[in-house]
Parts: structure tokens; sequence; C-alpha cells
């Protein structure tokens, strides 16, 4: 029960009713208030208090002083007589309620077992869950140590058939390559040493330990990397629907609970709960390992493309000269050619133009418009055929790459030919090929990538069409238009709606307190859009927390905000740990609470 209660609460939930205050008669003021006490308490919460402590004092406070009784006989009642168990068995009678038995605890375990993927095996959850269940059909709760047991219970019998189900569903050869990810790898020199085995944990199982690392930095070794591990996993040939009905939250717990733990450790398990938790393993990394490499995809293509343009531009900056009256030099040229037509340009040209001036406009020409996309172009090609191209045959082999869109099916198409052609030294495509230009080449790149050869027919370089393919890709990847096969953050985006969402599609906007109208929508955005940016624009010119510098990298300059004022809440929670324990301050309670936790998963694992 909560320890801070509002005037307004305790009125609410602690003030006796006439009907309840009939019962009171003819007992002594102790009594009285004993009775009260336990009336009131099990109204809210269908259950006793097992100490006199559960209760506040604000709540002694206030039913006292309804009752015209001195809290000081608070003190003095005796919470383990006859009276209070009399008192009990006439509250239950009164609200309908019986004690529990043998049979109700042993049916409660079997409703919690069953409950335990719903809330996801937390034991806070499945305790609340158990009071509920326990209200619902009347029955007055175990002791909390009573009923903590039969949750532990709960937990430990759906792991257990969850641990047998799952093995039961692995082939022998599955188990096999589970095994050999615990093989110990040691040379035959290695053999006449004893060591310890913290030495061997550290020098064995190399692949075990490869498969729990990170992809490291951005580049064709790491992307390289990241195959040869999703393979290793792949070989263990895990069914296809093995945990698709378990919450990943909950596949995300074992997952952990693998990690940390010394290979020896998982070899010393149970089979049924070493092969489950490797299987869980196995699954939710290639998961991960498929969203790397997509992340990976997507920043070297952006690489590629940054690194060109960073490239050219510091080139071009070294050069640039801007040329003013450029319309001037040109009636200036067009004049003097005009009136010696046959002359030499060192002649007739440069007296009224400098050669300067002409090489300054070349320049400028270069740096701006389709000459500056060809320079960047050629320079993002070059590093792409030399360099980058190595992954393109790993991406078209590991990945499968679909849409729910049929916009966005060239994307798709143009996958799927290069595919066609991964093992040719063709440099063109085949002028029979339907080759996707219409959503994978980038408008005003055309001209760059496609070329006409003698008789007039158009010739498509693959080098130059594989990288715009790779660029549409990684547009089509970061909103989701395209997902890929097995993958979790880029998974297939309908499978996050919910499976009845057709059906109670309503319902659910309604929830989430937003229109079901896409233009409704639209206009409602962008209206808090436009009122945040006029907010913006009247605010910052008299916020005096933020300056505009006109010089410098950082132009935003922000000023520390004074401190808020404490919520009364945490003022309260603070002032209560402090009465109960004066040298324990509320970061500690926020810590030690954090670890009790994650030791109680660990053990109730």
């Amino acid at each position: 029960m909560k320890r801070n209660w509002q005037p307004e609460e305790l009125v609410e939930y602690w003030t006796l009713l006439p009907n309840e205050l009939v019962l009171l008669v003819h007992k002594n003021p102790q009594n009285r208030l004993v009775f009260a006490l336990l009336l009131k308490f099990f109204q809210l919460e269908a259950r006793f208090p097992e100490t006199d402590h559960e209760i506040p004092s604000v709540v002694v406070n206030y039913v006292t002083q309804k009752l015209s009784i001195s809290p000081s006989i608070y003190q003095d009642c005796n919470w383990q007589g006859r009276s209070i168990k009399y008192y009990r068995k006439k509250i239950r009678e009164l609200f309908g309620f019986r004690e529990a038995t043998v049979n109700d605890a042993q049916e409660l375990t079997d409703w919690l077992t069953e409950q335990a993927l719903i809330y996801e095996l937390k034991f806070e959850q499945l305790k609340l869950a158990a009071f509920d269940r326990l209200r619902e059909l009347k029955i007055e709760p175990p002791t909390l140590s009573r009923l903590e047991r039969i949750v532990r219970s709960a937990l430990h019998s759906f792991e257990d058939k969850f641990f047998q189900n799952t093995v039961a569903q692995l082939s022998s050869q599955t188990l096999s390559q589970i095994d050999n990810l615990f093989q110990m790898h040691t040379t035959e020199s290695d053999s006449n040493f004893i060591v310890s085995e913290e030495i061997i944990e550290s020098v064995e199982l190399s692949v075990w330990n490869e498969l729990k690392l990170d992809p490291g930095r951005i580049g064709v070794e790491s992307f390289q990397r990241e195959i040869e591990k999703l393979s290793i996993l792949r070989q263990l040939d895990l069914p296809v629907g093995l945990f698709t009905t378990i919450s990943t939250k909950v596949l995300q717990q074992y997952k952990q609970r693998v990690v940390v733990e010394y290979p020896s450790d998982l070899r010393r398990h149970p089979e049924s709960i070493r092969y489950t938790l490797v299987a869980i393993f196995a699954w939710l990394r290639s998961q991960e390992i498929i969203d790397n490499l997509v992340e990976l995809i997507i920043q070297i293509v952006h690489r590629i493309g940054t690194k060109a343009e960073k490239r050219v531009d510091q080139e071009l900056l070294q050069d640039f000269k801007k040329v003013n009256g450029k319309t001037n030099l040109l009636f200036q040229m067009a004049e003097a050619s005009l009136q010696q037509p046959d002359g030499v340009i060192r002649e007739v040209i440069f007296p009224v133009v400098s050669e300067t001036t002409l090489k300054n406009l070349v320049k400028e020409y270069k740096s701006t418009g389709n000459a500056y996309r060809e320079r960047v172009y050629t320079v993002m090609r070059s590093s792409y055929s030399r360099h980058y191209r190595r992954i393109l045959p790993l991406i078209l082999e590991q990945l499968e790459f679909r849409s729910n869109n049929d916009v966005h099916r060239p994307v798709i198409q143009a996958l799927e030919l290069l595919k066609k052609y991964a093992d040719s030294n063709q440099r063109y495509y085949d002028i029979t090929e339907d080759i996707p230009i219409q959503g994978v080449l980038r408008s005003g790149w055309q001209e760059l990538i496609l070329e006409r050869s003698s008789d007039g027919d158009i010739k498509v370089n693959r080098i130059n069409y594989e990288l715009s393919v790779l660029q549409a890709l990684r547009d089509k990847l970061r909103c989701k238009e395209i997902w890929v096969v097995g993958a979790y953050r880029y998974r297939n985006p309908e499978l996050d709606l919910p499976k009845d969402f057709e059906v109670k599609r309503t319902e659910y906007f309604q929830a989430l307190s937003q229109p079901s109208d896409v233009e409704e929508f639209i206009a409602d955005l962008q209206q808090q859009m436009q009122s945040a940016l006029m907010q913006l624009e009247l605010g910052l010119p008299k916020n005096k927390y933020i300056k505009i510098k006109n010089k410098g990298q950082s132009r935003i300059c922000l000023s520390p905000i004074p401190p808020q004022i404490e919520p009364l809440n945490l003022f309260r929670l603070k002032t209560e740990i402090l009465q109960r324990w004066p040298t324990t301050s509320l970061l500690d309670i926020l810590k030690e609470l954090d670890m009790n936790e994650r030791l109680l998963i660990e053990t109730v694992s």
C-alpha cells in the first residue's frame, strides 16, 4: 500500500459509511480501531495487512480522528490475538471471500504459468496479476512470502516446459552444430601443459566469442566479418517459426543471460536449457547481424558520396575564383569575334578578356552545375569500383530484400538484375535486358550513367548502374519502403501493427488519439510544425539564454538554464526515506532496487 495519501483520497477511501459504523458498536476503542482499519484495508487491497507497519500513519491518524480515538491506542493494538482472527473471518464473510486452500495455490500456479508470456516473465507484474486473479475469485491471498513462492514456481514451470518444447523442435543436426560451437580448440603443444580454466576460456571458443562481438569500424572488412558470423548462425538451421510466438522482450532476457555466462557455465547446464539458450542467442543474434549489415550498407553508400563530395570540394576550393560581370565579358568577347571573325584568339580575344579571366571562368563552371555533379560521380565511381564493389556479391547472396508497395518494385527488380550478372565480366548489360530506370536512377544523373553507342543504342554500364542501385536501396531502407527478410529493425513494417489492426482500426486510432483520415493527420502535423516554427521565430530574439553568433563553428550559443523546482512527490519520497533510513539516499535505494531486480531475474531464470 502506498505511504502518501492526499486529503481528498483519505475522505474517499478511508471514511467509514453508516452501515460500516454499525459493525463497530459494542467494541472498545482499541478493537473499534483495529476492526475499522482491517475493514477499509481489505476493501482496498482484498487482503489483510501482515504487520501493523503496512498501514500508513497518516491513515491511522485520519481514522482515529473520525472515531474520536487517541492515535496512541494504535501502538498498543494486538495483531496476533484471537480477536484479530475473528475480525478477519467476519470481514471475509462480509465481502464474500474465503481463505485460500492447497488446491487454490496449485490452480493459481497453473494459471500464472499460462499467463507468464503475457506478462513477459516479469516477477512483479505476475505477482500483481496473482492478486487480481484471487480478488476476482474472491479468495483471500496467502502471505506475501507464500505468494512469491507460487509466482517463482509458476515461472519455473513455464521455463521447464518452454525448454523441453524448444529442444523437441530442434533436429539432431542442429543439436550437433550447437555442440560444435563449444568444442575446445587446442593444439598438440598445448596438451603438454596444465592450464587453468580461466586461461582456457580466453584462448578457446574463438568462434563463440566472435559471434558476440560488434561490427567495429565501417568498412569492407567489417562487412565481411558480419557475413561470416551470419553464415555460422545459419548453419545451425533453426526452424523458421521456432520463436515466433514468444515476445522479443522475453527472448532478450534469455539472450542477456547467455552473453554474460562463460562457455564452461553453459556446458554445465542441462541439455534442454543449454540448447534452448544457444538457440535463442542464435535467433536474436542473426537478426542483429542482419540489421548490422543493413546499417553498414547505408553507412558505406553514404560514405562513398560524402567522401567524393569532400574531395571534389577541396580540389575546387583551391582553384576557385569567382568572376564578376560574366554577361559583360561575354558581350565583349562576342563583339570582338564578330569584328574579326578570321583573327587569332590570342590577338582578338585576349586583349578584351585576359587569359587569366578565362581560366577562372572555366574553373567556376566546373565547380557548379552538371560539371560539378559529373566530377563527384567520377570520384564516387572510382572509389566504388576499386574498393567497395567487393561487398556487392555478399549483399546479393546473403540478404533478401522485399517491398510491400509496387511503387518500389523497380529497385527490387534492379537488385535481381544485379544478382543475375554477379558472376559476369561484361562491362555493359545486354540490350535485351529489361533494365529499370525510373525509380532507380536519380534525377539529373541519367545523362551521366546512360551511354550511347555509335549506332544510337543506349548502353548501361554495370558499375555505374550498380552504384545507382545501391544509392536507391539506401534511401528505401532508411524509410522501410524496402525491408529485409530475417532482420528485426529493418523487418516487414506490417509486423509492427497488431494482428487485428484491420478489424479494430478505429479503436487503435482512438487509443492513439490520432485521426483515421490521412489528410486530416497531415494537416494537423503541418499546423503543429508551423506553430512551432512561429514560436521559435518570435521567442528566439527575446530569449536571454540563447545567442546567435556570426562567426565560428558554433553559431548558436546556449546559456545554462537555472535548476527547476524540485517536484513535490520527489520531496515526499526523499523525506520518507530519510525518516526510515537516515543514512541512505534516494540514489542508493534506486541502485539497490535495480541490482535486486537483476538478481531476481537471474534467479528465476
